[in-house]
């Protein structure tokens, strides 16, 4: 099932974040810090927004660690992780079992972000009310398993030994995805209202202004907002992360307050393409007519994208490059095969839809060039550009010389794929923010976004802010 999100998702006005980071497992990024004496490590809070990309179905063994504390990884550690998608807090301390919740629920969504929130005081009378943990405000109260700290119990977590965010500690297990808005409170058991409300327009749960909290001597606020110190500690306390593994790459506008584009890879069809770099890049496989399609579907307005094939194996450019409808999943091998799908063919100067192709313009894609696409639901055209040329002398502030489209069958997305079996390729995607670095460095009109070449007036970047404007 595709996943669809609406205007609504966009949080209008107040409380903005700007920047979030990029974890990729297979680049083993992370933050790490041995804080200092504990002044209570009885009573703690845990905050983040997260959003994931890196699912258990990529790999059977992965876990997706978003903190841990402690001294070994096999005995000694305290975590917060995704397991198999479920969210898993447990101690596992001196070889035994101090705490362990682990929720029914599956947390699969790769196209939304989630606010988590550990509430953690272990001096409380009644069990339950030791650990409480929230998902956008929301309580967990169903567990697979549940079994609670004893009272006052002084966990791994505050104490001076190693924190690590996005790994577990002397294990080969990381976190695939972004995070925004790491806070750490030390000496205090919070509910999710110190860090978010509901918006009063939409009712979507968002993030607030926490610089004012009372962190306490080990807390600390990561914002990613210095891309020359991704782990700078905004809180007073100078609890500084040491970085490992990211780089100012790595630092995305893609937030909990405006919600990016990206892959979808619950959508990666015929077979699945290796998805990485927060869902932004790709790797087909040898084998025909592999799509896959973005995490954001629109019925109007204006969009633009980038995109670019930096590697593939043979000597012919099959790569396609289009959109598809939100209906046409499972029910098409190629991008272009039915009467709402487009696909632009690398090697050809030509554009398939319907199973079969129509001429658009000169000029055929090489390796390492960036492709615009410029999508006018407002008018049914689309426009491909190569290195910031549009093909066919398009126009699309113009409104000239693009491909006619039909109008989409409930929404159109981004579609990437290929149509050989003798080849594979890679992708990157840039809905604005990108997994490669741009020279240029181009917004759209509402100063959205990140592309190499300028963005088409009237044009606008994939995000919710967008969406809610344009949309």
């Amino acid at each position: 099932m595709s996943i669809i999100i609406p205007a609504n998702s966009a949080v209008g006005g107040g409380y903005d974040v700007d920047n979030s980071l990029r974890f990729e497992w297979a680049d083993a990024g992370n933050l790490n810090k041995t804080l200092g004496t504990a002044t209570n490590r009885k009573k703690f809070t845990i905050s983040t927004w997260v959003k994931r990309s890196d699912l258990y179905t990529n790999g059977a063994s992965r876990s997706n660690y978003v903190i841990a504390a402690g001294t070994s990884a096999n005995t000694n550690v305290d975590e917060l992780y995704f397991r198999f998608d479920t969210i898993d807090f447990s101690a596992y301390e001196s070889s035994s079992t101090k705490f362990q919740l682990r929720s029914d629920a599956l947390f699969r969504d790769v196209a939304a972000w989630y606010h988590l929130v550990i509430a953690f005081d272990s001096t409380q009378g009644t069990s339950s009310n030791r650990i409480k943990i929230y998902v956008n405000n929301v309580q967990i109260t169903d567990w697979d398993i549940e079994t609670y700290p004893s009272q006052n119990l002084e966990p791994l977590f505050n104490k001076n030994v190693q924190h690590m965010i996005g790994r577990v500690l002397d294990g080969a297990k990381y976190y695939g995805g972004y995070m925004s808005e790491f806070v750490f409170i030390d000496g205090q058991q919070l509910d999710p209202t110190s860090f978010g409300e509901f918006d009063e327009d939409s009712g979507i749960w968002k993030p607030i202004d926490v610089s004012g909290l009372t962190f306490g001597t080990n807390g600390f606020y990561l914002d990613f907002e210095d891309s020359g110190a991704l782990g700078a500690d905004v809180s007073g306390n100078t609890n500084n992360f040491t970085v490992n593994n990211l780089t100012a790459i790595d630092q995305s506008t893609d937030t909990c307050t405006n919600n990016f584009a990206t892959l979808n890879s619950l959508e990666n069809f015929y077979p699945a393409a290796t998805i990485s770099e927060g869902n932004l890049k790709a790797v087909t496989v040898t084998a025909k007519y592999t799509f896959l399609r973005s995490s954001i579907g629109v019925s109007s307005g204006k969009w633009y994208m980038e995109t670019k094939c930096t590697a593939q194996s043979g000597s012919t450019n099959k790569w396609t490059f289009g959109i598809t409808d939100h209906a046409s999943t499972g029910t098409q091998n190629y991008i272009g095969q039915n009467s709402n799908s487009y696909g632009w063919r690398g090697d050809a100067n030509s554009i398939f839809y319907n199973g079969t192709s129509a001429n658009y313009g000169s000029g055929a894609m090489a390796t390492g060039n960036i492709i615009g696409i410029a999508l006018d639901l407002d008018n049914n055209k689309m426009y491909f550009s190569i290195n910031g040329t549009f093909k066919n002398s398009g126009d699309p502030a113009g409104n000239s010389n693009g491909f006619s489209i039909t109008a989409p069958n409930g929404f159109y997305h981004f579609a990437f794929g290929d149509i050989d079996g003798d080849q594979n390729f890679t992708y990157e995607t840039n809905f604005g923010s990108p997994p490669y670095a741009i020279s240029s460095g181009n917004t759209d009109g509402n100063g959205y976004g990140n592309f190499e070449y300028a963005v088409p007036s009237g044009y606008y970047a994939l995000n919710t802010k967008n969406l809610a404007e344009y949309g």
